[in-house]
C-alpha cells in the first residue's frame, strides 16, 4: 500500500495503472460478467472493455461503480481518495481544487462521492464500556438566544472505549429519539453506559434498564470520578469540531451526515494500514450519488 502521496502518484500516475488496480480489487480471482456472472470473458484492449462470451454483455472495470462515466482522470480520483483518508481533520473542496487543478464544483462533487462510499453499514453495535454524549454544530455558539440555538444541529457521539466510534446526526432530540439512536448503535449486552447528567439519558423503561448507567455531573464541574468520565467521546468531538472550524469552515445541516460518515470512517480505521485500499473497495460497490441529488433543496 502507498505510504505517501508521492507513492500514490508513482504507482497510480496514469489511467492504465489505476484500471489494473481497480480490476484486481473488483475481481481478485478472475474477471466475471456483472450481468450473468460468467467467467468466460474476452478482453477488448482497444476500448479498455470486456466482452462476455456467454451473454455478449460488454463492460469495463468502471461499469456499475461511482467511477462510471467520470470525466476526471482516475489518477486524480486516487489522489483525492488518499488525501481524504490521510487528513485527520478532513480536507476542504477549495484545497482539493487548488491541489488537483480542477474547478470548485468538480472538487466539491468528487469529495461528496468519496464520502458516500465511506458510510459504514448499519448494524455494528458497540459493546464493553460505552460513552455517550451530544454536541451541537452550526448557528452562533456565543449567543444563548433561542433563535440562534434553533439553527444548531445536534450530533450524538457514541464511543466504545478501546473500540469504534459512531457519530449520528440528531433532530429535535428528546428521550425517545435518543433511546432509538442508542438502541441502533449499542448492543444490549453492553457492560456499562457512561453519560453526563442530561435528562436525555433515561433507561429505566428500556432494554438497558439492567445495564449499569453511570454519570458525571458537568454542571457541578465534575469531569472524572475514577473510571467514570466521558473524555473519550469528548476527544472525538474535539477532532470533529476542528474539522468543521479549521478545515470545512461551514457545514450545512443537509450535508452534515456525509461529513460525519467521513470522520467516523477515518477515525475507526486510524490504525488500518490498508485504509486507502479498503476505501477504494467501498467505492467500487457504493451507490453513485448524482450531482442533482446533492444540490436538491432540502
Amino acid at each position: 500500500m502507498p505510504t505517501s502521496l508521492c507513492e500514490v502518484f508513482e504507482k497510480f500516475g496514469n489511467d492504465e495503472n489505476c484500471r489494473e488496480y481497480l480490476e484486481s480489487l473488483r475481481w481478485p480471482k478472475k474477471v466475471a460478467c456483472p450481468e450473468c456472472k460468467s467467467e468466460k470473458i474476452s478482453r477488448v484492449y482497444e476500448r479498455k472493455t470486456f466482452d462476455c462470451d456467454s451473454c455478449r454483455y460488454q463492460f469495463s472495470v468502471l461499469a456499475g461503480t461511482m467511477f462510471h462515466d467520470t470525466h476526471l482522470p482516475l489518477h486524480k480520483w486516487f489522489a483525492v481518495t488518499y488525501l481524504l483518508c490521510e487528513s485527520r481533520k478532513g480536507m476542504s473542496a477549495n484545497q482539493i481544487k487548488r491541489m488537483m487543478g480542477v474547478s470548485y464544483k468538480t472538487a466539491w462533487y468528487l469529495c461528496h462521492r468519496i464520502r458516500a462510499a465511506m458510510k459504514e453499514t448499519e448494524g455494528h453495535k458497540l459493546k464493553g464500556t460505552v460513552e455517550i454524549d451530544e454536541t451541537y454544530v452550526g448557528g452562533k455558539t456565543h449567543d444563548n438566544h433561542k433563535s440562534q440555538w434553533d439553527k444548531r444541529t445536534p450530533v450524538i457521539g457514541i464511543r466504545e472505549r478501546g473500540g469504534c466510534l459512531h457519530f449520528i446526526k440528531g433532530d429535535q432530540l428528546d428521550q425517545d429519539k435518543m433511546y432509538d439512536i442508542i438502541a441502533r448503535n449499542v448492543d444490549k449486552t453492553v457492560d456499562v453506559i457512561i453519560t453526563d447528567e442530561s435528562r436525555l439519558y433515561n433507561f429505566t423503561q428500556t432494554q438497558y434498564r439492567k445495564v449499569p448507567h453511570k454519570t458525571v455531573n458537568h454542571g457541578r464541574k465534575e469531569y472524572v470520578r475514577g473510571d467514570v468520565y466521558t473524555n473519550t467521546i469528548e476527544s472525538a468531538f474535539s477532532l470533529l469540531k476542528r474539522g468543521i472550524i479549521g478545515t470545512w469552515h461551514r457545514v450545512s445541516a443537509k450535508h452534515l451526515s456525509a461529513y460525519l460518515d467521513e470522520m467516523t470512517w477515518r477515525f475507526n480505521n486510524r490504525k488500518n494500514p490498508y485504509l486507502f485500499r479498503d476505501t477504494l473497495l467501498k467505492m467500487l460497490v457504493a451507490k453513485n450519488v448524482e450531482y442533482k441529488e446533492l444540490t436538491r433543496a432540502a
